[in-house]
């Protein structure tokens, strides 16, 4: 049995696990992420890779998943949205910290790459992972082989854009598929709905304290659960948005499967039956072309972990 470590840096926190062969976490650790200063994030991953290392003294390998885009030599971070990496040379870094090989991989890849070994996508060899949260990020999976783009910075769907001149990104364009089919997305359309039309969204705004300000995903998903047609619309709303822009994606990709994870797989069928509903409607060729299956990532917030542990021993 081979171990390697698993290690999801995200901008609020560092996650790693030991990850054997099969794709089971033996063990994890979590510490908070000094965001702002490169030297210091290096030495927390190197403190939850050597508390792992320490007691599982068989680890072969580490697989670092980051936001952001890793060049094709998966070892630079060439920019990091919600870490101070800039051009940061951190597999070397790592590796002289902890005395491991080190492998360094976006951590949408990392997470499709997890699903496609060991979770919702195991019986397919052509994926899309779309993770709906805070934004969008994805990762593609084509012949069984990770597809990274010409210089590692590949599958960024969150950012091609289905609206000239729409709502503004992070990123510095307008448009953008995450500004219209995330969570940021969902909670945008309940207070836009609570400040248009209050009558409506009366329960939106009981939830949030009676201010469209107050009201977050929780709410909503709270809402739409108790039957809130208000909520059931916004989600509705996302999920029509979610599910053209995979229409898009398979015009140009013809994937097997769409794996939804993130924040808001977690709603279910709430987003899994529109989105589906609205792939059907505005697929090119429908009714000529076999459908692509659409379902909710199974690994959770542990598929980054596994599928950058896994990654490492390639």
């Amino acid at each position: 049995m081979t171990l390697t470590i698993g290690v999801d840096v995200g901008g609020t926190k560092v996650a790693a696990g030991v990850v054997d062969d099969r794709g089971r976490i033996l063990e994890q650790v979590r510490r908070p992420t000094p965001s702002t200063d490169p030297e210091e994030t290096a030495s927390v991953i190197a403190e939850v890779v050597d508390l792992l290392k320490g007691k599982y003294a068989d680890v072969v390998a580490v697989g670092l998943g980051s936001a952001g885009f890793v060049d094709q030599t998966r070892s630079t971070v060439l920019f990091a949205p919600n870490l101070a990496w800039r051009d940061e040379p951190i597999k070397k870094k790592v590796e002289s910290l902890v005395g491991l090989p080190v492998v360094v991989e976006n951590d949408g890849n990392a997470t499709a790459w997890g699903e496609a070994r060991f979770g919702a996508g195991r019986d397919h060899d052509f994926i899309v992972l779309i993770t709906l949260g805070t934004g969008i990020g994805g990762g593609i999976i084509i012949g069984g082989e990770l597809y990274r783009g010409r210089f590692g910075i590949g599958a960024e769907v969150g950012h091609f854009r289905v609206v000239p001149d729409g709502r503004r990104c992070g990123c510095g364009n307008r448009g953008c598929w995450e500004q219209y089919a995330s969570g940021n997305a969902l909670v945008h359309e309940a207070r836009e709905l609570a400040r248009v039309a209050p009558a409506m969204a009366g329960r939106l705004l009981e939830l949030g304290d009676g201010r469209p300000e107050g009201i977050s995903g929780p709410e909503v998903s709270q809402a739409a659960r108790e039957g809130d047609p208000a909520a059931l619309e916004c989600f509705r709303t996302v999920a029509q948005w979610a599910g053209q822009g995979m229409a898009d994606l398979t015009a140009i990709l013809d994937p097997g499967a769409f794996i939804i994870g993130g924040g808001l797989s977690d709603a279910g069928d709430l987003i899994l039956e529109p989105a589906r509903t609205a792939f059907a409607n505005a697929l090119t060729g429908r009714g000529h072309r076999p459908l692509p299956d659409i379902r909710i990532a199974e690994l959770g917030s542990a598929a980054g972990i596994v599928g950058a542990a896994d990654l490492a021993r390639i």
